[in-house]
C-alpha cells in the first residue's frame, strides 16, 4: 500500500520502509513523527485529506544538502557577487501507513537506522596492518581559546577595533558583532566561507557580508590600522 503525503509545501508518494528527504522538521534522529496531511491512500483520494489517515516515520538524519553557488554580475558596473547556500533537510524512514483512525504501534528507538544501501553492502575484512613504531612524543599543543556562551567566535586579544568604519556597520550592529566575538578588522578579513555563512545566518543578513565586501574593507582597514 502506498500513500501521498504533504510536508514542507511538497507532495511525496511513499510506502512502508521508504526513505526520503524532506524540508527540515523538528526532532532528533530516532524520534517518531506523525504526518496527518495524507492526500491519498491506495485508491482512496482525499477531499483534500483522507479522513482518519496518518503516516508515521522515524527521523534518520538531520543534515544539509550540497552547497549551491549563486553568481551574479552586472555588465560594465564592476559588480560581482557570489553567494553559497546549503539547504537543511530531514531524512525520514516511513514506518506505518494508518487508516480509519488507527493508532501507531511503533515507538522511537532512539538510534539512527542505516540506509538500505548500507545494509546491503557487504563489509570487507581488512588484513591486519603491521604495528607502527612509536612516534616521538610531541610538544603539548596550546589549548584553543574558549568561546563564551552566546558567542560564535573566540575574540582576539587586545582592544577592539572601530568596526563602524566598515561600510554598513553602525553602533547597534557593532555591539552585536562584539557579542559574537568579532572585534578586529584582521579577524573579519580572514573569515572563511563557513565563518561568513555562520555570521550571515545568525544576523539574517541574506548575503549582505558579500554584497558590502566586508572582507576587502576590513583588509584595507587592518593595513591602515597597522601603519598608523
Amino acid at each position: 500500500m502506498f500513500a501521498v503525503i504533504k510536508t514542507g509545501g511538497k507532495q511525496y508518494s511513499v510506502a512502508v520502509d521508504d526513505q526520503l528527504k524532506v524540508e527540515k522538521l523538528a526532532g532528533e534522529p530516532g524520534d517518531m513523527i506523525e504526518i496527518n496531511e495524507v492526500l491519498m491512500v491506495g485508491n482512496t483520494v482525499g477531499t483534500p485529506l483522507v479522513d482518519g489517515a496518518m503516516v508515521t516515520a522515524e527521523i534518520v538524519e538531520q543534515g544539509r544538502a550540497r552547497k549551491v553557488i549563486a553568481f551574479k554580475k552586472r555588465r560594465r558596473q564592476n559588480s560581482r557577487r557570489t553567494i553559497g547556500h546549503r539547504q537543511h533537510f530531514t531524512l525520514l524512514q516511513i514506518s506505518e501507513i494508518l487508516t480509519d483512525g488507527a493508532k501507531p504501534s511503533k515507538k522511537a528507538t532512539g538510534a539512527k537506522k542505516a540506509t538500505k544501501a548500507a545494509k546491503e553492502k557487504p563489509v570487507k575484512e581488512e588484513a591486519p596492518k603491521p604495528a607502527k613504531k612509536a612516534a616521538a612524543p610531541k610538544a603539548e599543543a596550546k589549548p584553543a581559546a574558549a568561546v563564551p556562551a552566546g558567542a560564535l567566535f573566540a575574540a582576539p586579544e587586545g582592544a577592539p577595533d572601530d568596526l563602524k568604519l566598515i561600510k554598513g556597520v553602525g553602533p547597534v550592529l557593532e555591539k552585536k558583532l562584539n557579542d559574537f566575538g568579532v572585534t578586529k578588522f584582521a579577524q573579519v578579513a580572514a573569515f572563511t566561507r563557513d565563518d561568513i555563512e555562520k555570521l550571515d545566518e545568525a544576523l539574517s543578513f541574506k548575503g549582505r557580508i558579500d554584497r558590502d565586501e566586508w572582507l576587502a574593507q576590513a583588509a584595507e582597514l587592518a593595513k591602515t590600522s597597522a601603519n598608523s
